[in-house]
C-alpha cells in the first residue's frame, strides 16, 4: 500500500514508523517526555526490519531523546537513506549532551540551526518533510516561517514542510501560505476521530499524518490486565492531554472500548493494532498513521496491517456503531 504526502507528490508506504520512543529518556525538571529506557541495538534491528517489510516513511523530531532518535535512525538507515522518506520537526530546544529539555524557540534562526543539527545527526544532506513542532504557536508567528521554509526548499535542504498541530484553523492558514506545505501531523485514532482535520486535508491536498494512531499503545490491548508503565515513561505523567492513561495504567473507561473493538477486528483476522490502523486507512485516503515502536516484534505487528489493507465497509460500519457516542461528541 502506498500513499502520497499531500501536494508534494512524495510517495510513501501507507504506514510510517514514529520514532519518538526510540529516542530514549528525555526530561525537563520533574517532567518526563520520553518513553523510558531503550535498547539502541534493538531499535536499529527494528528499523531494518521495517525496511524489509516495505515501510518507507520514518517520522522523528529533533527533540526526541534530545536528538538521540535522529542519531539512531540515521545510523540504522545507513546507505539505505535514499530508499526512504524522513520527516523530522523543530521548535523545542534541548541540551544534546545532558538530554535535558530546555524550552521552545520559534525564531527563523532556530529553524535553520535546528535543521543543520538534524541533518548532522541523521547523516543526510536533506530532510524530506520538515515540520513545525509547536502546535499552539500563534498563526502570525507561524506564517513568518513560511518564506524561510520556501527558501530551504529552493536550497534543496528540505523537500516539503508541514505543521504538527491539532488545530485545523492553524493548519489551514499555514497550508494556504506556502506552495510546499504538504502535510499536517495531528492526533488521530479509532478512539479519536478528527473530522474537521480530515476535511481540511482532503480539501487542501494535505497528507494527514496520524500521531497516536494506537492511542499511545492502549489499542494494543496489552494494558487490559492492569499493568503500568515505567516511571520515566511519558505515559506516567499527568499532562492534560494524557487521556488514555492514568497513573501509568490504562484508563478503565477506555479499556472497555478497546475490548469491544478487539472482537470486531478479530472477525476480519486482524489483531487489535492492525484493526486500528486499518480503520485509519478506511477513514480517508489522506491518512498516514505513524505508530511508535521499540522492538522488532512491534514493527512486525504494525507492518502486518499493510497486507490486509483498509477495513471493509461492513467492518468500518461495525466499528462506527460501537463508537457512535464518541462520534457525536467529536462534532458537537
Amino acid at each position: 500500500m502506498k500513499r502520497t504526502l499531500g501536494r508534494s507528490g512524495i510517495e510513501v508506504s501507507a504506514l510510517g514508523m514514529g520514532c519518538w520512543a526510540i529516542g530514549g529518556p528525555y526530561a525537563g525538571g520533574d517532567n518526563q517526555y520520553g518513553w523510558g529506557r531503550v535498547d539502541d541495538a534493538e531499535s536499529t534491528r527494528a528499523v531494518r526490519r521495517a525496511l524489509e517489510l516495505g515501510v518507507t516513511f520514518f517520522d522523528t523530531a529533533s527533540s526526541y531523546g534530545a536528538g538521540h532518535s535522529e542519531v539512531v535512525l540515521g545510523r540504522a538507515l545507513g546507505a539505505d537513506r535514499d530508499r526512504v522518506v524522513i520527516a523530522t520537526k523543530w521548535g523545542f530546544t534541548f541540551d544534546e549532551r545532558t538530554r535535558e529539555a530546555l524550552g521552545t524557540d520559534s525564531s527563523v534562526a532556530y529553524l535553520r540551526s535546528c535543521l543543520d543539527g538534524s541533518l548532522r545527526r541523521l547523516g543526510t544532506d536533506h530532510v524530506d518533510l520538515y515540520q513545525l513542532h509547536l502546535g499552539d504557536l500563534p498563526v502570525a508567528e507561524a506564517l513568518d516561517l513560511v518564506a524561510p521554509l520556501e527558501d530551504l526548499v529552493t536550497a534543496g535542504k528540505i523537500r516539503a514542510y508541514g505543521w504538527s498541530t491539532d488545530d485545523p484553523e492553524r493548519a489551514a492558514a499555514f497550508a494556504a501560505a506556502g506552495p510546499h506545505c504538504a502535510a499536517v501531523q495531528h492526533d488521530m485514532s479509532v478512539l479519536a476521530d478528527r473530522p474537521a482535520m480530515i476535511e481540511l486535508c482532503e480539501r487542501a491536498g494535505l497528507a494527514s499524518i496520524n500521531r497516536g494512531p494506537l492511542a499511545m499503545g492502549l489499542l494494543s490491548g496489552k494494558y487490559a490486565d492492569g499493568r503500568t508503565v515505567a516511571r520515566d515513561d511519558v505515559r506516567s505523567q499527568s499532562y492534560d492531554w494524557m487521556t488514555y492513561f492514568r497513573d501509568g495504567a490504562g484508563a478503565p473507561e477506555w479499556l472497555a472500548r478497546v475490548e469491544a473493538l478487539r472482537e470486531v477486528f478479530a472477525t476480519g483476522g486482524r489483531t487489535p493494532t492492525q484493526g486500528a490502523l486499518a480503520w485509519l486507512w478506511a477513514r480517508s485516503g489522506a491518512t498516514v498513521p505513524i505508530p511508535g515502536f521499540r522492538t522488532v516484534a512491534q514493527v512486525e505487528q504494525n507492518a502486518g496491517a499493510l497486507a490486509q489493507g483498509p477495513l471493509r465497509p461492513d467492518e468500518f460500519a461495525a466499528v462506527e456503531g460501537l463508537l457512535a457516542d464518541l462520534r457525536v461528541a467529536s462534532v458537537a
